[in-house]
């Protein structure tokens, strides 16, 4: 069985998603066979990389929002980040481009190792304060997985990478993803947003029993809490 994922690294809903997803994944019979596929979105490819501000400073600014109220704002997301294992520090999260990062996603994926990547791209980002449009950052995190720095630099300057990132964001436009995360369960269940752990398993389970090969149909069994490309989280 197959689940297909669209995600930006720099999407705090995506983090839980990911989260909640995996612990659903685990508590599946049939974990062992599901395959799990990790596409790039981007929920703001203009966005310049500025170290100078942090993620309430550039929110405020996109939104015209006073600091504090941004800050409010975030009160819940914060909540929802702890009950799934994550603590976000917002206050040292970097504005920062995420195009570089889904490239080095992309070349994890071709050796099997994209949920990983994943992860480390979102602790970095979220957790550590990293920079995730410096390429210096980018082959560290590579390293822990096992790649060279020669490798990742090569990975962050190929055209095919780029490609292949700009295929998926263009799948996911056709498709009508305008949000992330996007969970597409054997190219019939849609699952959008960081649904709840108990959500994801019903949906395994029905998936896996009622798949059908003629139904190229997405069918949209839940909308929760995501990023949109037009700035909302």
């Amino acid at each position: 069985m197959k689940v297909d994922i669209w995600s930006d690294t720099r999407c705090p809903f995506c983090f839980i998603g990911k989260k909640n997803f995996e612990k659903a994944l685990r508590k599946f019979v049939q974990n062992d066979q599901v395959e799990v596929n990790w596409h790039s979105f981007q929920l703001d490819p203009n966005m310049k990389t500025d170290l100078s501000k942090n993620h309430y400073e550039y929110l405020s600014e996109i939104k015209g929002f006073p600091m504090p109220q941004i800050m409010q704002m975030h009160e819940n997301l914060i909540q929802t980040g702890k009950n799934a294992g994550i603590d976000f520090n917002f206050d040292e999260v970097k504005v920062s481009n995420s195009f570089k990062s889904q490239m080095l996603v992309q070349f994890a994926k071709q050796k099997g190792k994209a949920n990983e990547m994943e992860e480390l791209l979102f602790e970095a980002y979220f957790i550590s304060g990293k920079d995730i449009d410096d390429v210096a950052v980018l082959c560290e995190i590579g390293e822990k997985l096992g790649f060279t720095e020669e490798e990742i630099q090569k990975a962050v300057e190929s055209p095919h990478l780029a490609n292949l990132v700009n295929q998926d964001i263009s799948a996911a436009n056709s498709m009508g993803i305008r949000g992330v995360p996007f969970f597409v369960f054997n190219e019939k269940y849609g699952v959008s947003g960081a649904q709840p752990t108990d959500l994801f398993s019903e949906v395994l389970e029905k998936s896996w029993t009622e798949f059908s090969e003629n139904n190229s149909k997405i069918n949209i069994i839940n909308e929760g809490d995501s990023c949109e490309i037009d700035g909302n989280c």
